[in-house]
């Protein structure tokens, strides 16, 4: 049988549709049906593929999985009349047979060259039996079929009335079960890979090129990226673009189309900016400014998703502010759409969202924003509109759409943006079904060319500063706030990028300390939380004995005692035997004077300090404290021992104390949850870190319901790590590396083993072990290069294997982990480009950005620093004649303590600047290394007055190098004079001038004979005419006057050379 009907979803869905019939009230989504006797289902011939999918086709493709032409499906009470062909009764036999909910009758009409049969007239008769019955009244349909259905019912007499249907087919299909939501899923798949992996690669090609081509013809090339022709002729789907996505490895892609071509609109449109689905991508070129709006729609297995982006090319600061509000107004609104609301309330909190925020935006926003979407594009009974008073409810799946028309840019011409997804609705919130290429990183381009330099330049005060890392890298563009694309030949573009990166950076770097000295001032207010007031040690209270009958014996003899269980040592004073907590005893020490031993028991007291920590607190400081008590005996080995055990339990106390700090934080699990129903998704033959105990052996991992389980091959060890307690998940390929990474990072540790874990880590070795390149037989037959080319093809298709492998099990876990905590997961994969090398620990490893975080992962231990975690960024021992510079990144948590990054090489700093410049991390920069324990110390004892008092500006940032470049300009103006006047302004002038800036600059950029403590000409002549007669000085002036004149000479002014070596190249002082 060439079909086959799944037969227990059908029987499910005809429950579904007698259910709600049958328990319709006139006050429900159901209520046009309440008082309905039968529903009437009519098909005709199948519709154009041009035409919009009918309700009636959508109604029973849901139902019977296909769409069957010219059949007829009547439902009453009781029975279910099917009127179709011979060849269709076949296959709709299969419901009959599969025990449906009430019994169905098929009527089977005559072909073509038999006599009519009566199963027309029976269904006439069926159907005109009832008085009131539901059916689709604005749909008409044409064919055989239809034309002998209207001439029967001419015939008869009395017909029933005819009430809509349609309501109620829409509310049979908005509620997706598991199978419908897995389709969907898999539209949504392809719709956001086709934009990510083409649709934005190819605009980005084209407008970086300055490419000549039709809103049409582009559209026209998205189409055929699932494949063209059919036969010998075919060409399959293009799986460089399919094979990037995720979860389309089994896609079918025979049920694979297009819901609409795809809508390019650019600002040279001729019909304008239209943000309906039936607009069309106009004959006219793209332009290459402006905005550009992006629609695109997909449909599996008849199922539809739906996405629209707008980029906008140089931008306006208005029209990014629209566009920020377009992404801020769809996350409130994810917020809104969950199970209870009404499709009329979602609408009115996206108005009062833009009154709230933009009201003079109200009148340009669109009229509805999106339905409900599915085996129809668009369900116009689940609009979310103003009049819509339709509950939404979980599993709905709605094609979510934002947007503003009619808006005005600087030059006048009309514009809109436009923001489209396709959206879960959840019980609490909805989650995206369809993501990708929105944020400004994704969708601002900027394009520099060496006339809008000029402008630029004109209008620094109006645009937003953009950053443009130095080296242009694809990877450093999206993570500087918008793209950056070059459409000039390559050296201007790298000259222009050299001259405004350092100015940008400087602004931006403004705009950063601000705001992070008013968040602090804000944070830390009179009327917020204070840091000192609830952080820091507390008194500890303990207790020896609860009484004396708990005294050991040893107290009888009144003598010194340890008591290690109770941790107490027991003094004999005045004839009394009295027992002093460890944790009172700061240290005892043991001096042998004579024939006599001293042993000395120092308290703590108020203070004190304890070593590096600070004074410990007190119950009550004002008391009177004993400070130490001294006892003398002739006994040297008693005093030995009773020595050695207080020292000892002093140790084991407080390495008791230090290890329960160290678990403080260790969680204890949940019991992970495992799947059933299926086996478990598995990455075999891998490695673990922390390793297990035993014998090294490669496990293997499993992704269950709840979270991901590490088997040794033992069976008898294994880890569990849940789902909820994953912060970052991040994917190392083995390009350049010899271990291929899937790395945990988790938000509380975790212990395995006796040890507590905040990574886990699974990796592969790439190179293969076992493969031995000097001993194999081959060698000895084969001479030249051939065997070793063939080898490094096999590595690399090796590594290839092995990074695809990897990754598709972490975006598993991705995927598993979203939907199992709600939360959304992303696969985080290090920038090697970015990467630089530091000492975080004590070797020196390379350090790779990711989209979130700062990594090493290669080996342990292993770094994770969080950027959004960061407060500040301090770059030290930055010096010209250094070699290597440190990092110390301070977290917004000031309790704990700062990461130190060491010997960084200077040949990077400025990579590490744009880097930490282009993911808004505030940064300063010094000569020196800050003592970083006492400055946290007075920052948490009262943060708010350390920003009363200007934060960190102490550092220098922004300010700071303002300063300095300032007083580098003065200085450059002043040596930018000529040889006839500058001998004068050195003899008048000199002192002021050589006794500020120039002394500043010799540190950093005189010669290596010149030192900074030593001094100038000027101040070593006035000196020299203290002890010199009046001829003398005569002569020091005449030669002051010819050194003035000869300024070339090398050896006469080395200040003078070295500071005029920035003026020649165009750079200032660092």
């Amino acid at each position: 049988m060439a079909v086959q009907l799944n037969k227990t979803l059908i029987n499910a869905r005809l429950k579904t549709i007698y259910d709600n019939w049958n328990n319709a009230t006139q006050n429900d989504e159901f209520g046009i049906i309440a008082d309905s006797d039968a529903l009437l289902l009519l098909s005709g011939d199948p519709a154009g593929e041009d035409e919009p999918v009918r309700k009636g086709t959508a109604f029973q493709t849901w139902l019977l999985g296909y769409e069957f032409p010219s059949t007829f499906i009547l439902f009453d009470k009781n029975n279910i009349f099917i009127l179709c062909s011979a060849s269709k009764a076949k296959f709709l036999q299969q419901i009959k047979d599969g025990n449906p909910p009430v019994p169905i009758e098929i009527l089977v009409q005559a072909r073509a060259k038999e006599p009519p049969t009566d199963a027309l007239p029976k269904f006439v008769d069926a159907y005109t039996s009832h008085k009131r019955v539901a059916t689709l009244v604005k749909e008409s349909y044409s064919g055989k079929l239809i034309t002998e259905w209207e001439q029967a019912l001419s015939k008869v007499a009395q017909q029933p009335e005819q009430v809509d249907l349609a309501p109620a087919v829409s509310a049979y299909m908005a509620v997706k079960d598991e199978e419908e939501l897995k389709i969907i899923r898999t539209a949504a798949n392809l719709t956001s890979t086709l934009l990510i992996h083409h649709i934005m690669v190819k605009l980005e090609t084209i407008l970086d090129k300055e490419a000549k081509i039709t809103h049409d013809q582009f559209a026209s090339q998205i189409e055929l990226r699932i494949g063209t022709g059919e036969g010998d002729d075919a060409k399959g789907p293009d799986m460089r673009i399919w094979s990037k996505g995720r979860g389309l490895q089994d896609v079918d892609w025979g049920s694979t189309e297009f819901c609409y071509t795809p809508i390019i609109q650019s600002r040279s449109t001729s019909t304008g900016y239209d943000l309906k689905s039936t607009a069309i991508s106009s004959t006219d070129p793209i332009a290459h400014k402006g905005v550009i709006l992006i629609a695109v729609g997909m449909r599996y297995k008849s199922y539809c998703a739906n996405l629209g982006r707008s980029v906008i090319v140089d931008p306006s600061k208005e029209q990014e502010d629209i566009y920020n509000l377009l992404l801020s107004l769809q996350s409130e609104l994810m917020r809104e759409m969950k199970d209870g609301v009404t499709a009329r309330e979602v609408y009115q909190r996206a108005l009062e969202y833009i009154k709230d925020k933009k009201p003079e935006l109200e009148k340009h926003f669109v009229k509805n924003v999106g339905s409900v979407i599915g085996l129809e594009f668009r369900d116009s009974a689940y609009v979310l509109s103003s009049k819509n008073a339709r509950h939404l409810k979980t599993n709905m799946v709605f094609n979510l759409s934002l947007g503003f028309s009619d808006l005005l840019d600087d030059t006048g011409k009309k514009y809109a943006l436009h923001l489209i997804d396709t959206v879960r609705v959840g019980p609490d919130k909805a989650t995206f079904l369809t993501d990708g290429a929105k944020l400004p990183t994704d969708t601002l381009f900027y394009l520099n060319t060496a006339d809008d330099q000029v402008d630029d330049q004109a209008k620094s005060s109006k645009n937003p500063p953009t950053k443009l890392p130095t080296n242009g890298t694809p990877a450093r563009n999206k993570t500087a706030g918008g793209k950056v694309l070059r459409n000039k030949t390559r050296s201007a573009a790298q000259e222009e990028v050299l001259q405004s990166t350092a100015a940008k950076i400087k602004e931006h770097q403004a705009e950063l300390h601000a705001a992070l000295q008013r968040e602090g001032l804000a944070k830390y207010s009179e009327n917020g939380v204070k840091h000192g007031e609830k952080e820091g040690k507390g008194w500890k209270r303990f207790q020896s004995y609860k009484g004396e009958g708990a005294l050991p014996k040893e107290a009888e003899a009144l003598r010194i005692a340890v008591d290690r269980k109770a941790q107490t040592i027991i003094l004999p004073m005045h004839g009394f035997a009295v027992p002093f907590h460890i944790n009172t005893i700061k240290n005892v020490s043991k001096n042998d004077e004579g024939d006599f031993t001293y042993l000395r028991i120092n308290f703590q007291t108020p203070g004190q300090l304890a070593g590096k920590k600070d004074d410990t607190p007190f119950e009550d400081p004002d008391s009177t404290f004993i400070r130490s008590v001294t006892y003398r005996s002739a006994d040297s080995h008693r005093f030995d021992t009773i020595s050695k055990q207080i020292t000892d339990l002093k140790k084991e106390v407080n390495k008791r104390e230090q290890q329960k700090k160290e678990m403080a934080d260790v969680i204890e699990q949940d019991v992970l949850v495992e799947i059933k129903g299926r086996r478990p998704h598995k990455l075999p033959e891998v490695f673990v870190r922390p390793a297990l105990d035993g014998k090294r052996l490669p496990g293997e991992v499993e992704i269950h319901q709840s979270g991901l389980r590490y088997q040794s091959p033992m069976g008898s060890q294994k880890i569990d790590v849940l789902f909820s307690n994953i912060k970052h998940l991040f994917f190392q390929p083995c390009d350049k590396e010899l271990l291929v990474i899937v790395h945990i990072h988790l938000k509380a540790p975790i212990m395995i083993g006796k040890r507590k874990a905040h990574d886990i880590q699974f990796f592969r070795e790439a190179s293969d072990v076992q493969f031995d390149e000097t001993g194999n037989r081959k060698r000895k037959h084969r001479y030249g290069d051939e065997d070793e080319i063939e080898m490094e093809q096999q590595e690399r298709r090796r590594r290839q294997m092995l990074n695809k492998e990897f990754k598709l099990f972490a975006e598993r876990v991705a995927e598993a982990a979203s939907t199992s905590t709600g939360d959304t997961l992303e696969v985080d994969i290090p920038f090697r480009e970015l990467s630089f090398e530091g000492v975080p620990f004590r070797t020196n490893v390379r350090l790779q950005p990711t989209t979130e975080c700062l990594v090493h992962l290669v080996d342990p231990p292993f770094l994770v620093v969080t950027l959004n975690e960061i407060e500040i960024a301090s770059l030290e021992r930055v010096q010209f004649t250094l070699k290597q510079f440190d990092m110390v990144l301070v977290f917004k948590d000031f309790t704990r303590t700062p990461l130190h990054i060491n010997s960084i090489p200077s040949s990077q700093l400025d990579d590490v600047k744009n880097w930490l410049d282009s993911v808004d991390i505030p940064m300063s920069e010094g000569p020196v290394n800050l003592n970083w324990g006492p400055v946290m110390k007075t920052i948490n004892d009262d943060p708010y007055e350390f920003f009363q008092q200007g934060g960190w500006s102490f550092l220098g940032g922004a300010g700071a190098e303002s300063e300095m470049e300032e007083d580098s300009e003065s200085e450059s103006e002043f040596e930018a004079g000529s040889d006839e006047s500058e001998p004068e302004e050195s003899s008048a002038e000199g002192s002021v001038y050589d006794g500020s800036d120039a002394s500043d600059e010799s540190a950093s950029a005189s010669y290596d004979d010149a030192s900074d403590e030593g001094d100038d000409w000027d101040e070593l002549e006035r000196k020299a005419a203290k002890y010199f007669d009046p001829a003398d000085s005569k002569r020091a002036a005449e030669a002051k006057t010819r050194r003035g004149s000869d300024v070339s000479d090398d050896d006469e002014r080395p200040k003078k050379k070295s500071a005029a070596k920035p003026k020649a190249n165009g750079k200032g002082k660092r």
